[in-house]
């Protein structure tokens, strides 16, 4: 096969499914993984895809465009309400503590959480802060920070180094796109970094994401599956990939 075939047979395929692996794509086309990476440099600099960590996406998979936070109410809200209700399985008994990411999954499972007889809730979020502070059970500690008007998120220095000195039972985070390979990301830098922040303040790390953020990459990651305990998503997840995360140790739960 000539480089232009291959090269042209790559572009379909991310066309076709939206990414492609650098290591998977050497098996198919039986070349090197370098010789991949030349013709991926090709493809980008046409304009045909993006290059990410470990091989390249459509150039619709990727952007840094973020949705308002009202948007994002109104997307996957049947899924994201069972990802909720399967994540209160989770939430320690007996005064615990957990961590609560900005995000409309996770203010679904606050919103659950007055039910608790206690329960201790660190959170960045303004509007789940808002939700608790009137529960008698719920002990309310809100993360310091500049508050960014799409996601009503505390971020910012501040915000990460009082996470620094923060250590929690468990952490909800939130996340705008998974994938085996690169992990967790999300479009703004200032919030990759909290939530970057968060996993390592948790002793047990689950992440909330409804079945349309899986198999997507964003500009700025934060967290790879190792540093994932469970993932919580809906029964429209892709099969593969599902089983490509339990391959990795990760344990997943189906909404």
């Amino acid at each position: 096969m000539y480089a232009e075939e291959r090269q042209q047979a790559i572009a379909t395929q991310v066309k076709t499914r939206g990414r492609i692996v650098v290591s998977e794509a050497a098996e198919i086309y039986d070349v090197t993984t370098e010789t991949v990476r030349r013709d991926l440099a090709v493809l980008e600099r046409l304009g045909l895809l993006h290059r990410v960590h470990g091989g390249a996406v459509s150039t619709t998979a990727l952007t840094v465009i973020e949705p308002g936070l009202a948007d994002r109410h109104l997307v996957a809200g049947e899924q994201k309400d069972r990802i909720a209700h399967a994540a209160m399985d989770l939430i320690p008994r007996h005064g615990g503590s957990v961590l609560l990411d900005a995000g409309t999954t996770t203010a679904r499972l606050a919103a659950q959480l007055p039910e608790l007889p206690s329960l201790t809730v660190v959170t960045n979020s303004v509007p789940i802060a808002a939700q608790l502070v009137t529960a008698a059970n719920i002990d309310v500690h809100v993360l310091p920070g500049r508050v960014r008007h799409s996601t009503h998120a505390a971020v910012g220095p501040q915000t990460v180094n009082a996470l620094r000195e923060t250590r929690v039972d468990v952490a909800f985070i939130g996340t705008n796109a998974l994938t085996a390979e690169y992990g967790l990301s999300t479009p703004d830098p200032d919030e990759a970094a909290v939530k970057s922040a968060m996993i390592a303040a948790g002793r047990r790390v689950v992440v909330l994401a409804d079945s349309a953020k899986l198999g997507q990459e964003q500009l700025s990651r934060f967290g790879t599956v190792d540093q994932m305990d469970v993932l919580i998503t809906d029964d429209a997840a892709d099969p593969s990939l599902i089983r490509r995360l339990e391959s990795l140790d990760l344990e997943v739960v189906i909404a």
